[in-house]
């Protein structure tokens, strides 16, 4: 992309951070970074050679493509608010998966989406070769156009319509966040006994390990898929006892895996 084709970076929070780094490090030129917080904005700006503001007013007008990297609640007050300050002819997108691209569709005449389906933290490098890049736009050439620039970051790159990236979004949160949270739950139950949860690791990579290659379906084992309710009594006496704040977890847990209990 050459100058005038630069992209103006609105968001310095963890899709953000990322999202602009690897863009930077593949020949996008970031012009500008905005952020509420000047140090966040600041912070990623000196990494890609952008210009930091914290001033929405002063969001450059000659971005090819304005990136909308923040959270899901904001995004329609944010583009109703650049709206007033650049022209709506520019390529606005946003990098939601479960916030539908037409939030965009009442301030301009070009959006779409750019959403990296993955779990992102500041501190954790990532490897975007692999990361499903999720785009479409109201027109042709700019799905064109934000599937090139998808692939100049990641090899899986994917046009994908409103509804099945809602969709895919549902399914994210129950292997991603969801499972994290239950990965939260052993953690305090092994701290709670004094036992390292370290112990547990090899286990949570071969779960991992095996369904990247099976279907997760078959390789479901444990004492609810063998229907043995002598240990998930005693499990439950234990969690009643000591967590029973996770005791409803395990029966709704339990029962999905086999209906039968």
């Amino acid at each position: 992309m050459k100058k005038q084709n630069s992209v103006i970076l609105i968001g310095a929070g963890n899709v953000g951070f990322h999202l602009g780094k690897k863009l930077f490090e593949e020949g996008i030129i970031i012009e500008q970074v905005y952020s509420r917080k000047i140090t966040k904005a600041k912070r990623l700006s000196k990494l890609i050679n952008a210009t930091p503001t914290n001033d929405f007013d002063a969001i450059s007008k000659k971005g090819n493509l304005y990136i909308l990297a923040i959270p899901d609640s904001v995004i329609g007050n944010v583009a109703q608010q650049l709206s007033k300050v650049i022209p709506p002819s520019k390529l606005v997108v946003h990098t939601s998966g479960a916030t539908p691209s037409t939030v965009l569709k009442p301030y301009f005449k070009n959006y779409g989406i750019f959403y990296p389906l993955q779990t992102f933290s500041i501190g954790k490098a990532v490897d975007f070769q692999n990361i499903p890049i999720c785009v479409d736009s109201n027109l042709k050439k700019h799905r064109i156009f934000l599937e090139k620039l998808g692939r100049k970051i990641s090899q899986n790159v994917h046009l994908i319509n409103d509804k099945e990236r809602a969709i895919l979004h549902v399914a994210a949160v129950f292997v991603n966040n969801f499972s994290n949270n239950l990965f939260t739950i052993g953690e305090k139950i092994t701290e709670k006994e004094n036992l390292s949860f370290d112990i547990l690791k090899p286990l949570i990579q071969e779960t991992v390990d095996k369904i990247i290659h099976h279907s997760p379906t078959k390789m479901q084992t444990g004492p609810a898929k063998r229907g043995d309710k002598n240990t998930i009594d005693r499990h439950l006496k234990y969690l009643n006892k000591n967590f029973p704040e996770f005791a409803m977890i395990y029966k709704m847990m339990t029962q999905n895996i086999n209906k039968d209990i």
